[in-house]
């Protein structure tokens, strides 16, 4: 959205510090032994105790109060009591909601307990990738030079980037235009970012995969050909400098 008022910013502040905390208090919680469901059940607390809608469920009629995607789920995952957490588990939360009629949206990747499965490169190349091109934007910058960058700093650590996944304006609904702020460059998308617009920037950084295909639920998405997917993702407001990252509270860089 463009924001063309104090009140606007405010609101725009407030619910990117509640999906924020929601995200890092949910990292925080996430441990061997707990279903996805449990995970999400306490995502959905801390959203209702602020006052704000789950956003998936509100827009799609999601079957979870936030995403969760395990392992091989690329993303959209839904959250079930039969999804046991285990040590080396992949796992991405992704939180977005509503509140007083503004929306916001992030999302980070991260390992249960210890590394067995020597994911934390990739999980770092996401993080790293992210902060890289949030530090690029500013108004006027083209979206298709930001999607350059992210595909080009996946291949310089090894790895590939999804294609048909991609970052949102957000503000009065979950997604808004530019609708396609994507990992790679699309030569003839001249769309630029706009100073005072607020917007979902995230990475979608995979091991072998290009494509995220529709699973059998008709919702959770997988690699076209398999390997892992990490997702980091945070909402800013474009400005004429850095950005300034509304959802900072989820601390997905520390």
């Amino acid at each position: 959205m463009s924001i063309t008022k104090e009140s606007e910013l405010k609101g725009m502040k407030k619910i990117s510090e509640v999906v924020g905390t929601t995200l890092k208090l949910m990292r925080e919680y996430a441990k061997m032994g707990m279903s996805t469901k449990e995970l999400d059940n306490y995502g959905g607390e801390i959203l209702k105790g602020y006052g704000a809608k789950s956003a998936p469920c509100k827009t799609y009629g999601f079957p979870g109060y936030t995403c969760i995607s395990v392992n091989n789920e690329v993303a959209h995952g839904i959250p079930s009591n039969s999804k046991i957490l285990k040590e080396g588990d992949l796992i991405n939360i992704d939180v977005s909601a509503e509140l007083n009629g503004f929306w916001s949206d992030n999302g980070g990747s991260f390992i249960i307990r210890k590394d067995i499965n020597n994911h934390q490169p990739l999980v770092d190349a996401s993080k790293t990738i992210l902060q890289k091109a949030i530090h690029h934007i500013k108004g006027g910058v083209k979206i298709a030079d930001v999607g350059y960058l992210i595909e080009t700093e996946a291949k310089k650590s090894g790895f590939k980037v999804i294609k048909n996944l991609a970052g949102h304006g957000v503000g009065r609904s979950l997604h808004e235009k530019p609708g396609n702020i994507l990992n790679y460059r699309v030569k003839s998308n001249r769309e630029r970012f706009k100073k005072n617009t607020t917007v979902a920037i995230e990475t979608f950084i995979s091991t072998a995969s290009t494509i995220a295909m529709e699973s059998n639920d008709k919702w959770t998405l997988i690699g076209n050909k398999g390997g892992h997917v990490t997702q980091h993702e945070q909402t800013i407001l474009v400005t004429d400098n850095i950005p300034v990252i509304l959802t900072q509270s989820n601390e997905i860089w520390n």
